[in-house]
C-alpha cells in the first residue's frame, strides 16, 4: 500500500469539504457564499469565482460587494445570484451589486447545522472509501502473494490509523462550524 496515495485520496475528500462548508452560512458575509454560484455572461456559464470580471469584497461583517470591471454584465450576475436561490437577495448599487445578509434566525442557524451534518457524513464516507479502496489493494496484494501475512496486517493498521486521522479532523472542523452556526 502506497501510503502517499492514501493520504493524497484522503486529502482531496477533506479538502472538497472545507471547499463545501464554507459555502454555508454562518450569519457573517464570506465571499465563498456567492463564489460557487453560476453565472452566464458572454454565451457560456461560469462560477464567479473564476469569472475574473468582478471583485468580491467583504466590506462588513453582513455585507458582500461585487463589483464587475465590465458593467455592461451586472444584471446577468445579479440573475445568477437569484437563480441560484440561496436566500440571497441581490440589489444593483449604481456600478456594484450590494448584498445584505439579514440575521439568522433560530430555526435557520438548526437548519444549517443539519446541512452540516450532511456535509460532515459525506466527508467520513469519502475518506472511509479512500480506505475501503486501500484494503482491497492490500488483500490483492496479499493474495497474489506480493506481500506477507505481517505486512498484510501492518498495512491494514496504518490505512486505519490515516482514516483515523482524516476523521478526527473532520470532527474537528464540524464541531467549529457548529459552534459558529449556533453563536448568535
Amino acid at each position: 500500500m502506497d501510503e502517499n496515495v492514501l493520504q493524497g485520496a484522503m486529502q482531496k475528500a477533506l479538502d472538497n469539504l472545507i471547499r463545501e462548508l464554507s459555502g454555508i452560512r454562518t450569519g457573517r458575509a464570506t465571499t465563498a457564499l456567492v463564489s460557487d454560484i453560476m453565472v452566464t455572461v458572454y454565451g457560456g456559464a461560469q462560477h464567479l469565482r473564476v469569472m475574473e470580471t468582478a471583485s468580491i469584497t467583504v466590506p462588513e461583517p453582513t455585507q458582500i460587494i461585487i463589483e464587475p470591471w465590465d458593467k455592461s454584465i451586472i444584471g446577468e450576475i445579479r440573475q445568477g445570484i437569484l437563480a441560484a436561490n440561496v436566500g440571497l437577495n441581490p440589489s444593483i448599487d449604481n456600478d456594484k451589486i450590494r448584498i445584505s445578509l439579514p440575521p439568522l434566525t433560530t430555526e435557520d442557524r438548526e437548519k444549517y447545522v443539519k446541512l452540516l451534518n450532511v456535509k460532515l457524513e459525506e466527508g467520513r464516507v469519502a475518506v472511509r472509501q479512500a480506505r475501503a479502496d486501500a484494503m482491497h489493494l492490500i488483500k490483492k496484494a496479499f493474495e497474489a502473494k506480493e506481500i506477507t501475512e505481517d505486512d498484510k496486517f501492518a498495512d491494514e493498521k496504518k490505512a486505519q490509523d490515516i482514516t483515523d486521522s482524516f476523521i478526527k479532523k473532520i470532527e474537528e472542523i464540524g464541531a467549529k462550524k457548529a459552534e459558529e452556526l449556533r453563536t448568535v
